[in-house]
């Protein structure tokens, strides 16, 4: 594969990734709360990945005992909340704050790296940091009208969504070394979907999930906005730098700011569009000296089991 068609390659997977807004504001429509999306998110995702690695990749799905509370963190710590705090912005707010909100993950790794892994805090990250905070406060219009454009609540948790957003990188740093990049998000994906089936009670919305919409927009969310994006992105990064790919990756919050913005005509003011490049500006500054950085997918080149 030609570099030109990996890049190509991880920017469709990022696309992909950046189409989420449309399924989970088609299931809050449907009538199902933030939390039962994620819900539906994890249990389909891990249906379908244990599916094609049984399938394609058997030798994947051997791990160790002892490697599992990692997996937990990735799985239940990290990617429920991050989806449930993200999706409950969305549905409280718009999808392109939520986005951006979100983005701010990036810099809490390179925060957290800090304390926990004693990687050094550059004058890049600084950079970003300084960017990030200014951005959200453009994003939602404390700058410059002195007044804020959604609640308190709405900002924590969009914040929120980003802190535990970053987790994800913490905890898969752990395991990056020992497993395919696949093997650690199917594994947190099936751990987030034990613990999201029992705590979300689905099954008092079977009448629902039986429904052909409600159907296509939890296969949609599962094979399109995560599955297949992220089969995309690594089938790219075989071949390009990962640094390179992580910088290609933030296609995807742009196609979601796109998405709001078309498809449910979400206004954005210049300010919020200002504070919006200012947020993607720090992401753009975060990454470009980091290889690990997209949660969602764990971008790393782990080595592979079995």
């Amino acid at each position: 594969m030609s570099n030109k068609m990996a890049y190509l390659i991880v920017m469709a997977g990022a696309a992909l990734w950046g189409t989420i807004g449309i399924f989970v504001n088609q299931l809050n429509a449907a009538g199902f709360t933030p939390w039962e999306v994620v819900g539906i998110r994890l249990s389909f995702s891990a249906g379908l990945l244990l599916l094609f690695l049984l399938l394609f990749k058997r030798h994947l799905l051997y791990v160790k005992l002892r490697d599992l509370p990692f997996f937990i963190g990735t799985g239940i710590i990290s990617i429920a909340f991050f989806n449930y705090f993200f999706f409950t912005v969305i549905e409280t707010a718009t999808l392109s704050l939520a986005i951006v909100l979100l983005y701010t993950g990036p810099v809490f790794v390179a925060l957290i790296s800090r304390f926990t892994f004693g990687e050094p805090f550059t004058g890049r990250k600084i950079a970003a940091l300084v960017l990030m905070m200014l951005g959200c406060v453009f994003a939602v219009e404390l700058l410059p009208a002195g007044s804020l454009s959604v609640s308190g609540t709405t900002i924590l948790f969009g914040v929120l969504s980003g802190f535990f957003y970053a987790l994800y990188s913490i905890f898969g740093k752990y395991v990056s070394g020992r497993y395919h990049a696949m093997t650690i998000t199917t594994y947190s994906m099936v751990f987030g979907s034990l613990f999201l089936l029992p705590t979300s009670r689905l099954w008092e919305k079977s009448h629902l999930l039986t429904s052909t919409p409600v159907l296509l927009s939890s296969f949609g969310i599962a094979a399109v906005a995560t599955v297949f994006a992220y089969i995309f992105y690594t089938a790219g990064l075989r071949y390009i730098e990962s640094s390179r790919a992580a910088i290609l990756s933030t296609v995807e919050p742009v196609v979601g700011i796109i998405i709001g913005l078309l498809v449910f005509q979400e206004v954005v003011t210049f300010w919020q569009g200002i504070g919006m490049a200012l947020v993607l500006a720090s992401v753009l500054l975060t990454v470009q000296k980091q290889k690990r950085t997209h949660p969602m997918a764990l971008k790393w080149k782990g080595k592979k089991t079995g």
